[in-house]
């Protein structure tokens, strides 16, 4: 008895000694993991914009690599320099614009300069709101002060908001800003960037599916990108140059709404129809002019139902509504950012869900089979 108790006494004090330092050891790992996600976290937003940016934007980086004989830094370098002249000149012309609209406005008003035409006699027939719309507007209309008196504490809470908007909006354009130098970074080392994405995907899902994972995440972002973002900046550019050439007021402004909107799949008509109501109430324009910009606003409008489906889901292995849906999912839990996220995720969900739809346990492929095993040489 003595014998035999004496080695397993001594294979539970190894067993139990080897069971501490494992636990020790995946305590270190999860507290290195931990200290690291912390030190990390406050860049995570902007590297996760420098990821986005870097996948859109890499097939124009390898294009004008090739013309410049191959230089990925000076290509890379040339991107970021165009992006960020892109984003400062446009962002500084509305925020200048915005910013003279809104002083001569002030300035209109302490001067009792600010005069509103006298309401149409049609307004009050309006059911509901009519009589009170008529009233208020007459009102501003004889007695503009007396409007802006009682409306005082209203505009003071609106010009706070409105500072606080302006400051988020600077904040994010830096943190833009940021993310297009990092992304450029990025490219200058695309190839071993996509490798090492490409293996960190193969130790989670296996070496062949962590490639095709690596291009339907690289493709769905791209598709999200020009799909949702690039559809919503040309319809925004569209309204936008039409506002401006009809001389509608606060042109810059609507075009920015436009874009927001078009961002969070609203649709732009919310502008558009108002604008088309001011230009035939409005009494400033013609007939035929005024025909031609209701026409153009309205198609402008519109413009993103005809391109959404023909970008939105394109070139990747993913339907169109499984894009649109996470892209959706994703903004209305994280911004924009979310966005991306959200139909990246959901195609790869879809693409493991149609797998394991598509594999039959008792049917084994032989080839499938020695493709996933290991090569022993």
């Amino acid at each position: 008895m003595n014998m035999l108790a004496r080695p397993d006494l001594v294979l539970e004090t190894r067993l139990s000694r080897k069971l501490m330092d494992v636990y020790i050891r995946v305590g270190l790992v999860l507290a290195l993991t931990l200290l690291c996600y912390r030190i990390f976290a406050p860049f995570i937003t902007m590297m996760a914009w420098a990821l986005i940016l870097a996948v859109t934007i890499y097939p124009g980086h390898q294009a004008l690599a090739r013309k410049l004989g191959g230089k990925q830094g000076l290509a890379a370098t040339l991107l970021v320099l165009g992006g960020i002249a892109l984003i400062v000149v446009p962002t500084a012309v509305v925020f200048g614009s915005m910013g003279d609209s809104v002083h001569g406005t002030i300035e209109r008003v302490r001067a009792n300069a600010f005069a509103v035409p006298a309401p149409p006699a049609r307004v009050a027939e309006l059911p509901v709101v009519g009589p009170k719309l008529h009233g208020f507007w007459s009102l501003a209309h004889t007695d503009m002060p007396a409007v802006i008196q009682r409306m005082q504490p209203e505009l003071g809470e609106l010009a706070a908001k409105a500072l606080g908007m302006v400051a988020s909006i600077g904040g994010t354009i830096l943190l833009f800003m940021f993310s297009f130098i990092i992304a450029g970074i990025i490219m200058a080392f695309g190839e071993s960037g996509a490798k090492a994405a490409q293996s960190i995907l193969g130790r989670i899902v296996g070496s062949r599916r962590g490639e095709e994972f690596a291009v339907l995440g690289t493709s769905t972002i791209r598709a999200v990108a020009l799909g949702v973002v690039g559809v919503a900046f040309i319809q925004a550019m569209a309204v936008g140059i039409i506002m401006i050439l009809a001389e509608v007021p606060f042109a810059g402004v609507l075009a920015v709404i436009v874009l927001v909107l078009g961002v969070a799949q609203v649709p732009a008509l919310l502008v558009t129809v108002p604008v088309i109501a001011y230009v035939w109430l409005s009494k400033d324009y013609e007939t035929v002019p005024a025909v031609v910009d209701t026409a153009l606003l309205l198609v402008a409008g519109m413009l993103d139902n005809v391109l959404k489906p023909l970008l939105l889901g394109r070139g990747v292995d993913a339907p169109m509504p499984v894009v649109l849906i996470g892209a959706l999912g994703g903004l209305a839990g994280a911004g924009i950012l979310g966005m991306f996220l959200g139909a990246t995720a959901l195609s790869l969900g879809y693409q493991i869900l149609m797998r394991w739809v598509a594999t039959d346990p008792d049917i084994v492929d032989i080839a499938e089979l020695e493709g996933e095993l290991p090569i022993v040489s």
